[in-house]
């Protein structure tokens, strides 16, 4: 893999560091501010909602546009916004609103610039090394988000809340520069002329028409919707001394460590595990294995098992996450791989807004356990979807 690969997975592991710092930061500092469960759910549905406004529009664009240069761009306006708000942290005028509206900014540079970047990994490797080389990029997201931005987002809450935005600052201005270190083209071969709004529309039919695609992204619809009720409520379950589990922030953060230790695991033993078991076999196993741990805090609400179900999630959630994206990367063509990628990602992450709205509102109403227990219930009723659109998968290649 050579020089572009390499600054693509440095600039990754640099944004996603800022990422998990985000993450993990944004609602240990909403409940300073809130416990009611329906206001901390907005975290959650702040972050994830550009997907479902924006997601169409970023793979139509990636897919007419040098793909780095919007990587390049999102990442220093992120920069900018985030160094905005640790300025406000500092004069002691962080609110609610405030917070819910840097997530919104953050998340829609992020849309952007996620669909640009899992359409720009084939431009930078052969179709042979996609697997390996989007195991070291899941690896990469894995170690930032989690196993060091999520401890050291617990940490800063109590000791220094302004570096919860102004460290992410930094590390988007970092993988900006690296991003800028790229060599080659990295705009589509074939750039349509058409309007937006037909690009838009050709890579809506390409997935509804490609039944393993689709009905891919029906699932993972369905799976982020439950997990995003689940954890937009989760740590009013976990954290502080009214929580079932009565985690401290800091043992938050080691949760968050354990999930990244799963997830490079994870990710670096799909590949293997595929070929080792099926494709199909694995992914399966993995997507129900995800869905079933979501049950271990419920039903053994102590520190040491939220540290078990963590690692197991790492693992099935990272291996999952590596062969469905390469699987796409194999099965689309390049120069729709953008928008498929974007109209995927609507269908696979637009329910994340209205699950994590729909979990604090079932929490505050009928408890966490409702929203808890229901999430794994819906996650459950979908394996058989996925199952049958992994066995149509034959013909590797549709045009």
């Amino acid at each position: 893999m050579g020089r572009s690969f390499r600054y693509l997975l440095a600039a990754a592991t640099s944004a996603n560091l800022a990422d998990g710092m985000l993450l993990a930061g944004a609602p240990l500092l909403a409940i300073t501010l809130t416990r009611d469960p329906a206001l901390v759910s907005l975290v959650g549905v702040a972050t994830t909602l550009p997907w479902l406004l924006l997601a169409l529009h970023a793979g139509a664009i990636a897919d007419r546009s040098d793909r780095r240069r919007i990587m390049v761009l999102t990442s220093f306006v992120r920069a900018a916004a985030l160094a905005a708000t640790a300025a406000a942290v500092a004069m002691d005028a962080l609110s609610m609103p405030l917070l819910v509206a840097i997530l919104l900014a953050a998340g829609a540079c992020e849309v952007f610039n996620d669909t640009s970047a899992q359409s720009i990994v084939p431009m930078t490797v052969g179709k042979e090394s996609l697997g390996r080389a989007n195991g070291r990029i899941v690896a990469a997201q894995t170690i930032g988000n989690n196993f060091v931005g999520g401890p050291a987002a617990a940490l800063l809450v109590g000791v220094a809340p302004m570096a919860v935005f102004g460290a992410p600052a930094l590390l988007y201005t970092a993988a900006g520069l690296l991003l800028l270190g790229m060599r080659g083209a990295f705009t589509p071969a074939k750039v349509s002329t058409a309007p937006l709004r037909a690009d838009i529309a050709t890579g809506l039919r390409y997935l509804l028409r490609h039944r393993t695609v689709r009905d891919l992204a029906i699932g993972a619809g369905v799976l982020n919707l439950c997990n995003a009720a689940y954890f937009a409520v989760f740590v009013l379950w976990a954290v502080g001394e009214e929580s079932a589990i009565g985690m401290t922030s800091g043992q938050y953060g080691v949760v968050m460590a354990v999930l990244a230790a799963g997830a490079v695991t994870g990710s670096l033993l799909a590949n293997p595990l595929a070929d080792l078991f099926g494709e199909n076999r694995t992914l399966l196993t993995v997507c129900t294995l995800n869905s079933l741990t979501l049950l271990v805090p419920v039903l053994v609400p102590v520190v040491p098992a939220v540290y078990v179900t963590a690692a197991l999630l790492g693992v099935s959630g990272a291996a999952t996450n590596v062969l469905i994206v390469s699987l796409r990367q194999r099965i689309i063509p390049g120069e729709l791989l953008g928008r498929v990628n974007a109209a995927y990602r609507l269908i696979g992450m637009g329910g994340q807004p209205v699950g994590a709205a729909l979990g604090g509102v079932v929490g505050g109403l009928a408890g966490l356990q409702v929203v808890f227990v229901g999430a794994v219930v819906m996650c459950l009723a979908v394996m058989p979807l996925v199952s049958r659109a992994l066995a149509r998968k034959a013909v590797p290649v549709a045009v």
